[in-house]
């Protein structure tokens, strides 16, 4: 299954023209990583993705349904606003920075959609983040205030959070780039766990060694467009495109 199908996507602010017409497939269990230089508008495909910044023109399917058609910044799909909010409960998203309410536990934080947006009972949402915190390797911090938390304990516990919606698809917004360098490998390894077990993944990223051991396909965007999309063996080893060239010989 096409688990998300972009067509064309476009957006401007203002005079800045950011996304110049994106068309992406990923399939069901496929983990694909965006990789470009700054300003190049992955993070801002990522945003069209889950309604965070709205597409001028373009379309966007998620498993297969249109469930985004904009033209001129409205959105055209047949689907009511209860079946796009229906929709969207598909996707988690991990951003750079944690967004943990601060005067919540760990536990808590976990909890705390899927009680007020999925409509779990307590009881049930308290077992299922114990048990997501235990996947993430924070089962002894499930008290613990976030401040208490070093900056990958707590990008580990935003993802046990986004994980507690039971999304299909996970959205990841450079993961890394707030942490300090050693504590990257511990966030990294639990994304590489939830890719090995058959998550549905698009991330946004600049960790190179993570792209090539952990993506089935890898992206290439520069100025707003996809200028190559391969296999990450493809990409890394024998890339077509001269701008991809010129990134990797920079950044490798």
């Amino acid at each position: 299954m096409i688990m998300i199908k972009t067509e064309d996507l476009q957006i401007s602010f203002g005079a800045l023209h950011i996304l110049k017409g994106v068309s992406l497939e990923v399939q069901q269990g496929e983990v694909v990583c965006i990789i470009g230089p700054s300003g190049a508008g992955k993070s801002t495909f990522l945003h069209c993705l889950n309604r965070l910044e709205k597409p001028d023109s373009g379309k966007i399917y998620l498993k297969n349904r249109l469930v985004f058609d904009y033209e001129n910044g409205v959105n055209k799909s047949a689907l009511t606003q209860k079946q796009i909010s229906s929709a969207l409960l598909e996707l988690g998203m991990v951003f750079q920075k944690f967004n943990l309410f601060p005067h919540k536990t760990v536990l808590e934080n976990v909890m705390l959609a899927p009680v007020n947006v999925r409509k779990i009972p307590k009881e049930k949402a308290r077992e299922k983040a114990q048990l997501l915190l235990e996947r993430v390797g924070l089962e002894d911090k499930m008290f613990s205030w976030p401040s208490q938390l070093s900056g990958g304990q707590q990008q580990r516990v935003a993802i046990a959070r986004a994980l507690a919606m039971e999304p299909e698809i996970m959205l990841f917004d450079e993961p890394t780039s707030a942490l300090d360098p050693e504590l990257v490998g511990e966030v990294l390894a639990v994304m590489k766990s939830l890719a090995e077990s058959g998550m549905t993944m698009i991330v946004v990223t600049h960790e190179i060694g993570f792209a090539r051991e952990v993506a089935d396909h890898v992206v290439f965007m520069a100025e707003g467009n996809i200028l190559e999309k391969n296999k990450a063996s493809i990409i890394f080893e024998n890339p077509e495109n001269e701008r991809t060239k010129q990134f990797l010989q920079s950044v490798l």
